[in-house]
């Protein structure tokens, strides 16, 4: 095992024996923590071998697992290059060989796959890499599989995925499958896995799905995919005059409707597809002529947007479009249903309820935008808009009345404040705050907690914590605050307190007089609202 390959937060958690959180709070409360040596924000990695020296030099190890050792193993040989060393892990635990192990690796796999079983040993391993930073790469994120899942419903017959990854899609939606994946290692570890789950009729091909289609003659009942987005090269000009454009040739910009377009091409007759799309797509200019003809043609039957937090690479919410290939030229929809989830838990069940959901009539979809962002028709569609205009300027006027009383009375002060000062890192170690977050929270009564974060957050603070480039650092230790007496602390902290009020009051008006300008504007061109009538 490599003492230097990255780990996780989440992988120090199991190696120790603690939870995740358990991680996060050491690294809050020990200076000596091993600072991130890879990864961003959001998934910083540690080296091995310094996490190691740590968790023995506080006594926080337990025993290691075989399932850690096997993992660390990998990782220790493989990089970031994870599938690769997962399909030759596969490979040994289908097989009972495989020549591209490494000789140090391969013990730690069977004595991990001989404690529990080859098909348990994978599983973990994988789930492991998709629950890693590395997992971000072709790799469906558990909740976006339970969406699909749960809009797909019962599934009958072929289920083909054009981009299937490492195969986790697929295997959730039928028995009869067939996949394309361009990535040697991510097909090889998905026949692996069908194998190992007991998927006996499962056929897996390499290649470029648009350049190079190796299913060109296959019609499935329903075709799924995940696909790669914001992609520019995926062979516009080679491809311009292909067959597969029925709504039209795609944009550079618009991959994710050369797609769309591929997986429809799939669908057999009366078949469905449910793909993927970043929320963009529902909107952006350049895919307005084609989503023009998905519109009129009405073979767009659903369009869901899903919670923010449904993918493994970014944050951003996207929606599950759904297409349905007509029998016949009247089996074609009139309407499309839009799916507003946005608000809900990724973690709740995906049916929505009756506010959540509306039919848009073709018609009102194709003008010069043709947007089809669920939020915009659902939320108008149950917005009782005289009642609510209403309630917003009362709202307005009730607030306006006593926002200059928040505002503090404030007198002439001394000038400047260069005075005695002390840095939140000397506090820290005094014990008198604790530093959390990007905050500095005192932890008795000899400091006001509003003073202190009143001048953290001063103009002269927020200077020492960006850089010559421009860049900000969230971290406080640096501020300097003045050296003042309990009891004026409380005066500047009533103060800070009085205008943190204010401002909340401000932000607060300033959304509803958005929200009460968003009412006018949409009553008076619906036909909700109009002008009053003069006597």
């Amino acid at each position: 095992m490599n003492a230097e390959s990255p780990v996780s937060a989440a992988e120090i958690a199991r190696l120790a024996g603690v939870t995740r959180a358990a991680v996060s709070n050491w690294r809050r409360r020990y200076d000596d923590f091993p600072a991130p040596v890879s990864g961003g924000p959001r998934s910083p990695l540690f080296s091995m071998s310094e996490v190691n020296l740590w968790l023995d030099r506080h006594r926080k190890r337990v025993e290691v697992s075989h399932e850690v050792l096997a993992w660390q193993g990998l990782r220790g040989v493989y990089g970031s290059d994870m599938i690769r060393g997962l399909a030759d892990a596969a490979q040994l635990f289908v097989t009972g060989h495989s020549e591209f192990l490494d000789d140090d690796i391969q013990p730690l796999l069977e004595q991990y796959a001989a404690e529990s079983s080859p098909a348990e040993a994978l599983a973990g391993l994988t789930e492991r890499f998709i629950n890693s930073a590395a997992g971000s790469d072709r790799v469906s994120a558990p909740r976006l599989i339970r969406a699909v899942k749960h809009f797909a419903g019962s599934v009958k017959g072929t289920v083909f995925d054009p981009a299937c990854g490492i195969g986790s899609l697929l295997f959730a939606l039928g028995d009869t499958l067939a996949g394309q994946e361009v990535n040697p290692s991510a097909a090889r570890l998905t026949e692996y896995r069908a194998k190992l789950a007991g998927l006996h009729d499962v056929a897996i091909r390499v290649g470029d799905a648009l350049r190079a289609d190796q299913w060109p003659d296959l019609r499935a009942d329903l075709v799924v995919c995940d696909p790669p987005t914001n992609v520019r090269d995926w062979g516009r000009e080679e491809l311009l005059l292909d067959a597969r454009w029925e709504l039209g040739p795609p944009t550079r910009a618009e991959s994710e409707l050369a797609w769309l377009q591929h997986c429809y091409a799939h669908a057999a007759p009366g078949g469905r597809v449910i793909i993927v799309m970043p929320a963009s797509v529902a909107y952006r200019k350049a895919g307005r002529r084609i989503r023009a003809e998905v519109v009129r043609r009405g073979i767009l039957t659903d369009v869901v947007a899903l919670p923010a937090g449904m993918v493994t690479s970014h944050a951003q919410p996207v929606h599950l479009w759904q297409l349905s290939r007509p029998v016949s030229p009247d089996d074609v929809g009139s309407s499309i249903r839009m799916v507003d989830l946005t608000a809900n838990d990724p973690d709740c069940p995906f049916e929505p309820s009756p506010d959540q959901v509306v039919d848009v009539q073709l018609v009102d979809l194709l003008d010069e935008e043709v947007d089809l962002t669920p939020a915009n028709y659902v939320a108008a569609s149950h917005t009782d808009h005289v009642a609510e205009y209403s309630s917003a300027r009362q709202a307005l006027a009730s607030r306006l009345q006593n926002l200059l009383e928040l505002l503090p009375p404030l007198a002439s002060g001394p000038g400047s404040l260069d005075g005695a000062t002390i840095t939140v890192a000397d506090l820290a170690r005094a014990g008198l705050v604790d530093v959390s977050e990007g905050r500095a929270l005192p932890t008795g009564d000899q400091l006001d907690d509003a003073y202190v974060e009143g001048f953290v957050r001063s103009s002269a603070n927020i200077r020492r914590s960006t850089s010559a480039s421009g860049s900000f650092r969230a971290d406080v230790r640096g501020a300097r605050i003045p050296q003042m007496s309990i009891e004026d602390q409380r005066l500047y902290g009533q103060a800070f307190r009085a205008l943190e009020a204010f401002e909340h009051r401000v932000k607060e008006l300033a959304a509803l007089g958005e929200r009460a300008a968003a009412l006018a504007r949409e009553g008076l061109t619906s036909g909700a609202l109009r002008p009053p009538t003069e006597e």
